[in-house]
Order: structure tokens, then sequence, then C-alpha cells
């Protein structure tokens, strides 16, 4: 599947992760395992999640700490594939 197809796929899919003041570190489990049922996880940086960062920044780092493909970010959301 192509980041394209991938992307559509993501269009109709809730939020399942909420990435908070309690950082990146505290979801790394849970979207884990959410990618070992799914093919898709979108996630929502909230604004006290990124400390500084953009969300680009800590969604990229969120996808290395996963193993996973960060297929887009708008916003403050996030997919993630693996």
């Amino acid at each position: 599947m192509n980041t394209q197809e991938l992307r559509k796929e993501a269009h109709d899919l809730d939020v399942t992760v909420w990435v908070g003041k309690s950082g990146i570190e505290s979801v790394v489990g849970e979207l884990n395992d959410q990618l070992a049922d799914r093919n898709l996880v979108k996630a929502k940086f909230l604004r006290a999640a990124l400390g500084g960062t953009t969300v680009d920044e800590a969604a990229a780092d969120l996808a290395e700490r996963v193993n996973a493909d960060l297929i887009e970010t708008r916003g403050k959301t996030a997919v993630y594939h693996r």
C-alpha cells in the first residue's frame, strides 16, 4: 500500500492515542499495542506535549521510538503505520 492510499484510509480514522503533558514517553507502549492490532493509528498532540518542539518533530520522534512509519501530520494530528 502506498502513502497516498494510506492517507485516504486514515482520513476516516478516529484519534485513539492522545499525547498530553506527560509527553511521548507515556504513550510509546500504547501506540505499540495499537499498531500490533491495526494497520493505521491516529495520534493527537496536545500543546502541553510539545514543550517547544513542533508537531512534526514530536511525531517523528514517536515514530522512531515505536519503529513505525509516519504517514502524515496535519495540524496536531499524526498518522502511523507499521
